[in-house]
């Protein structure tokens, strides 16, 4: 259910923009809500499974989370839509991390990192149907029904916990972390709420660099009550295990790529490369696809050749796919295009996904595997939270850009120029003014999908160079073999 919905809500995007008469900003808020709800949260989830029980805080969060996807499908607002995505958020926290930590509560050392990879699998393929699923209910009913799908998965998750998944939890009790939680909420909140709200009000403005300030002063604290606190949301010791600490930052590195590739990817193929959103969604296919068939064979690589391998090499194979990706312009076969990037993607996450969760789930003791879980799903979903509001930035910057140079000597009138400019934060939506005659429109159009792709370049540019990154973190900082984990 959590990663149908990232995958369907990123493919309505452009129909949410035209539905509501949205820009970008607001969209990025659609996605960034949930978000940051998920990530401050998910750490609150993982204890909470721990003390409480995981298949009770898990089936908790599958009630919520769908409930809150009706909520969402009813929406008559953007305003509407962004408080219930909110509450999906909350449902999510509790349901994504208990998922891992019964896994791992329920296999030994020895089997885990098949069972995790298992997981990996079945999470593809949903991730898989997802899209082109919800692509075919945009195109031929309505974007609603990219959460109202959530509904049926429910009612099948409950009843398939309640009769097959045992109840377990951590012997010792721990009080939850509310301070932390708070924090680490305004921290997120201020910063992604500062970056996005930049291009439209500027660094200058009070709220937007008050925003950056309030999380930077959140931040210290954050840090300061969790080394204080008796049972501390983030436990600050675990960052001694040089293998958790690594495969968080490496976390960090690659799902910022991800989270930014698969915001602008669906405009690019529905705005500006003109497929419909069914084609726009099964365009990810080969990737989700290698990653469900090779889930199993890569969960098995720790235990053959030890987790840096392939945390060194998937990284790296990524972000070929990332410098692929950078390639097309506009038009050509998808086959000679894009299907050569998501293959070379696909099958880099494929070695990278199963081993980097199993050294985050072995670096701990039995008793912290939730909290282990969902620090490193906090840190995932603050990748992409963060990766959307800072690069989506840079990608209206690079968009404006573009747009100034592919208009200028064209013989626009000067107001024509100032309308055009004033709507740049709509990316490949932006609509031509209507004033404009056949010829004109035409350059006008051309102008901004030169500038989308030109944008888009530079993005995945910046997300092949994270995916490096992550490869030189793996390099630096994980362990050739499992059993040199302090336990």
């Amino acid at each position: 259910m959590a990663f149908i919905d990232g995958t369907v809500v990123n493919v309505a995007l452009p129909a949410l923009q035209s539905s509501f008469h949205a820009t970008v900003v607001d969209v990025q808020w659609v996605i960034e809500v949930y978000g940051l709800c998920l990530a401050a949260l998910i750490l609150v989830g993982g204890a909470l499974g721990d003390s409480l029980g995981r298949r009770l805080v898990f089936l908790l969060g599958v009630t919520v989370f769908s409930a809150a996807s009706v909520a969402c499908g009813a929406s008559s607002s953007i305003g509407h839509l962004l408080i219930w995505r909110g509450v999906q958020g909350v449902g999510a926290a509790f349901l994504v991390p208990s998922s891992l930590a019964i896994i791992s509560a329920a296999f030994d050392e020895s089997s885990r990192g098949r069972a995790i990879g298992t997981w990996s699998g079945f999470t593809a393929i949903t991730t898989a149907l997802g899209p082109v699923l919800g692509g075919w209910l945009i195109e031929n009913v309505s974007w609603r029904w990219a959460f109202f799908i959530n509904v049926p998965l429910a009612i099948i998750v409950i009843a398939v916990s309640l009769r097959h998944i045992p109840e377990s939890r951590s012997a010792v009790a721990k009080r939850l972390d509310w301070p932390g939680a708070v924090l680490a909420t305004v921290c997120m909140g201020g910063m992604v709420y500062g970056f996005i709200e930049s291009e439209a009000l500027g660094w200058g403005n009070p709220r937007v660099f008050g925003s950056v300030l309030t999380a930077l002063a959140c931040l210290v604290l954050f840090a300061i009550v969790e080394a204080r606190a008796a049972s501390p949301m983030v436990p600050l010791t675990l960052f001694n295990s040089r293998s958790f600490a690594g495969a968080n930052l490496l976390t960090l590195a690659l799902y910022a790529a991800l989270g930014i590739f698969f915001f602008l990817f669906p405009m690019n193929m529905i705005q500006v490369q003109g497929y419909s959103a069914t084609a726009a969604g099964a365009c990810a296919l080969p990737a989700i696809l290698l990653m469900f068939l090779l889930s199993r064979w890569s969960g098995g690589l720790v235990t053959r050749y030890g987790p840096r391998i392939p945390l060194i090499l998937g990284p790296l194979i990524a972000a070929l796919g990332f410098l692929l990706f950078a390639r097309p312009s506009v038009g050509g076969s998808y086959w000679t295009t894009f299907f050569p990037a998501f293959v070379v993607l696909g099958f880099g996450m494929s070695v990278s996904v199963a081993p980097l969760t199993t050294v985050v789930m072995s670096s701990v003791e039995q008793d912290r595997v939730g909290t282990a879980s969902g620090i490193n799903n906090a840190v995932a979903r603050v990748a992409g939270v963060l990766a959307v509001a800072i690069l989506g930035v840079v990608m209206v910057r690079a968009f404006s850009y573009g747009l100034q140079h592919w208009l200028t000597n064209t013989g626009l009138a000067p107001n024509v120029m100032r309308e055009i400019q004033s709507n740049a934060v709509k990316l490949g939506g932006l609509e031509v003014p209507a004033s404009l005659d056949a010829s004109k429109h035409a350059i006008v159009r051309l102008a901004v999908v030169r500038a989308f792709v030109f944008g888009f370049r530079v993005v995945m540019l910046i997300c092949a160079g994270l995916a490096a990154i992550s490869a030189g973190i793996a390099l630096r900082m994980i362990p050739a073999r499992l059993e040199e984990y302090p336990r």
